[in-house]
């Protein structure tokens, strides 16, 4: 069986973030940071070369595959920011509703800044998420 490509790294999340441009785009996602951090109670982790992972949670489907990843976090893309909150499997058509301009995955947000959405409405979003994954894979800190 295959394993993830995308799996926790020693690389430092803060460094890593330092390192973005424009100055614009590094302060929304140091902004990011400190959210995800308040939210969670978790410590950043990067996960592959460019997602910083809060929590991390073990599944295993009934196919036989089964694996760790990361419980939510957030990546700074080139083109907008992908935004791990949701688990894939619950409607949270309610809370989008409110959250302000964005794009929607199956289990991700796309924001191109975070000046246009509502970081109230993302707080929820996350601790929702969290809250609906550990309901079926429970939720560790990494």
């Amino acid at each position: 069986m295959s394993s993830n490509k995308t799996v926790p790294t020693k690389m430092d999340p803060s460094a890593f973030l330092e390192g973005i441009v424009p100055d614009r785009r590094k302060a929304d996602a140091l902004e990011l940071l400190a959210l995800f951090q308040d939210e969670t109670g978790f410590d950043p982790v990067m996960w592959g070369p460019s997602i910083v992972g809060f929590g991390r949670y073990h599944y295993r489907y009934a196919s036989g595959r089964e694996g760790d990843f990361l419980a939510t976090g957030f990546s700074p893309r080139k083109a907008n920011f992908s935004i791990y909150i949701m688990p894939g499997y619950q409607d949270y058509a309610d809370f989008l509703g409110d959250l302000g301009k964005h794009k929607c995955g199956k289990s991700c947000l796309y924001v191109n800044k975070l000046s246009d959405i509502d970081l109230t409405v993302l707080r929820h979003l996350i601790r929702t998420g969290l809250s609906d994954l550990n309901k079926i894979w429970p939720v560790t800190p990494h």
